[in-house]
């Protein structure tokens, strides 16, 4: 069985791709003067249950590669990528954790391996295929080899320095930062030692282009995305103080990226922005006002929503009227409810466009 006829990207859409991936490049080379970007999600049909996906990879390529098809019929800015779907704990799997997969979800950390701040010193730096990541290259390999020509695979989830250190110490980090701040240090030097050398070894899996990378439906410049999602859960001043010097080290070291974070607290929002390699940044707008979000964001720092705005919220409704942010380098994601629906939004968007 191969799946490199079950998707077929003919010239004319290979030309319409090619055209995405310029204008994806201005929000970065032309933030001023670009085009914001629109993906259209409309529901995908027959969705085999993550227990089946997990077994086969072939499976998990051709499901990844039906939601490609179906945004090409809407003919929306999303571009034709895949990803091996292991879950959020990878990073600290490798470290030992062990993991847990929820009735038709994916892996996720079921234990916590430091019982003591300082047992960090004992940990040990992680080979290249430890944990799941053995299992993603073999995974990558076989896709590699049923992959339609056109469709790129995009990086694996490595969460974030402080995301996996909390997934591997558990709750009693917070205790840490005040108890023990240098422990928490020592340890978030590991993993960010850790997630620079897994990225450097899963991009030359997939990409020989050290200045672009492919994640969430679109194109970004730098070497890859992390998750930010647990800065809600620690002050300010702690992020600044521990975690911000290793996401700076992070990206330095991987020739910058992007970030997602979907926690409630918009404090540390500014401290991102602080961050002089950060190409892009996305943010739950259900808790933070996209609008004023572009406002803040540097002009060089292209946004996201992190879910998609639904029919009746008010930034869709904004933006049908003609009421766009003064930015321009910004991404949007929109839900429909079938793929007739997605068009006739994707063009009224685009109408509406200033």
């Amino acid at each position: 069985m191969t799946l490199r006829t079950h998707l077929h990207i003919d010239d004319a859409q290979q030309r319409r791709f090619e055209d995405i991936y310029k204008r994806y490049r201005l929000l970065h080379e032309d933030p001023g003067h670009c085009r914001p970007m629109i993906i259209v999600n409309a529901p995908l049909r027959d969705v085999p249950p993550w227990e089946e996906q997990l077994a086969d990879p072939l499976v998990m390529l051709r499901t990844e590669l039906d939601a490609i098809r179906l945004h090409m019929d809407i003919g929306d800015d999303r571009v034709p990528l895949v990803r091996v779907q292991f879950g959020t704990a990878q990073v600290a799997a490798a470290f030992g954790c062990a993991l847990h997969i929820p009735e038709n979800n994916l892996p996720a950390a079921a234990n916590h391996i430091l019982a003591h701040a300082e047992d960090v010193d004992q940990l040990a730096m992680p080979s290249l295929d430890a944990g799941w990541y053995g299992k993603l290259a073999e995974w990558t390999d076989i896709w590699k080899k049923n992959l339609p020509a056109g469709v790129h695979i995009q990086h694996p989830d490595i969460q974030s320095a402080f995301n996996s250190a909390h997934l591997i110490r558990g709750n009693d980090i917070f205790l840490d930062f005040h108890d023990n701040p240098a422990a928490v240090e020592r340890l978030l030097d590991k993993v960010t030692d850790f997630m620079i050398a897994i990225i450097r070894h899963t991009k030359a899996m997939i990409s020989n282009d050290p200045a672009w990378f492919f994640d969430w439906n679109a194109m970004w410049k730098g070497g890859a995305r992390i998750s930010n999602c647990s800065m809600q859960m620690i002050a300010p001043e702690l992020y600044r103080k521990h975690v911000l010097p290793r996401d700076i080290r992070f990206f330095d070291r991987i020739g910058g990226g992007r970030m997602h974070y979907c926690g409630t607290t918009g404090d540390v929002i500014d401290d991102f922005f602080a961050i002089p390699s950060l190409t892009a940044l996305d943010v739950d707008c259900s808790r933070h006002d996209f609008y004023l979000l572009c406002e803040r964001a540097r002009p060089d720092v292209a946004l996201m929503p992190t879910g998609a705005f639904g029919h009746d919220s008010i930034e869709l409704q904004r933006m049908l009227s003609g009421d766009w942010p003064e930015k321009r380098n910004i991404v949007i994601a929109v839900d429909a409810s079938s793929v007739d629906e997605g068009r006739a939004l994707l063009q009224q968007l685009r109408r509406a466009m200033p």
